[in-house]
């Protein structure tokens, strides 16, 4: 068993980057996967919350790395899924309590016993964005369909690329079908035309998501919903299976509307 490495990442903050860890991290473990979460967010952690996890924390990733504990003792179980561990971010330290080559080490303790390690990232281009990404062997960026955050992510893409971590791979989040049909929205198609990444889930606007999120109760888990099944998809695209994508506005949406007045001359 070696474990393969995915770093979560985004160009903005509040695009659900940390609920996308806690989901994907989740939908794994219930696939049967041996899976640790790591939230490099250092000061700002929030993984633990969406988890539910957050009163049991004892020792944190810092800890393990200025060797107040062995990283065994960091690790937290989920209550839900036996397969699934934690390893909290400090909340009174900065980002520059630790370093890239610490988090590579860290990684490779932990590759021989797990199948995934998923890595929260923080969000931005600063030292926590290079600590997450250093032991990456694979780069997932979340955005949401809306002209900022792409801009964002195309610009976290090219990080990801001048650091050899790339191709990275595309998580188009709170996709609203009905806001795509009145043009209020991108569309996926005009996501992936402006980043030129490979798409591996769609993850649709959902109410629920919030209330799962204050409850730590990820919605992954949850058998009936089209979110959850959502993430669950990713989570098998990840493991190797080929999963087609629910019907979603993957056409069309304000740049195709754009294009289209182009070519008829604004008529």
């Amino acid at each position: 068993m070696s474990a393969r490495v995915i770093t979560i990442t985004s160009g903005k903050g509040g695009v659900g980057k940390t609920t996308a860890t806690a989901n994907l991290s989740a939908a794994l473990a219930d696939l049967g996967y041996k899976v640790v979460c790591i939230d490099a967010d250092i000061g700002l952690r929030n993984l633990d919350v969406v988890l539910g996890l957050e009163n049991r924390i004892v020792y944190d990733l810092v800890d393990v790395v200025e060797g107040r504990c062995k990283l065994r003792q960091a690790m937290i179980r989920d209550k839900r899924l036996e397969e699934l561990y934690l390893i909290p971010a400090a909340q009174t330290r900065d980002k520059n309590a630790i370093s890239p080559k610490d988090m590579q080490r860290v990684c490779d303790e932990l590759r021989p016993d797990f199948d995934f390690i998923i890595i929260d990232s923080p969000a931005g281009i600063e030292r926590g964005f290079k600590n997450a990404i250093a032991p990456a062997d694979e780069v997932i960026i979340v955005t949401n369909p809306e002209v900022s955050a792409v801009r964002d992510a195309d610009r976290i893409i090219g990080l990801v690329e001048a650091e050899q971590k790339g191709p990275a791979k595309l998580i188009v989040n709170r996709l609203n079908d009905e806001l795509i049909e009145r043009g209020d929205m991108l569309a996926v198609a005009d996501v992936l035309e402006l980043l030129a990444v490979d798409l591996i889930g769609i993850i649709p606007e959902d109410q629920a998501v919030l209330v799962s999120t204050n409850r730590g109760a990820p919605i992954a888990l949850e058998p009936k919903s089209r979110t959850g099944q959502a993430f669950r998809d990713v989570a098998k695209r990840l493991s190797g299976q080929e999963v087609a994508y629910a019907e979603t506005n993957g056409t069309g949406g304000l740049f195709g509307r754009l294009s289209k007045l182009i070519r008829t001359g604004g008529s």
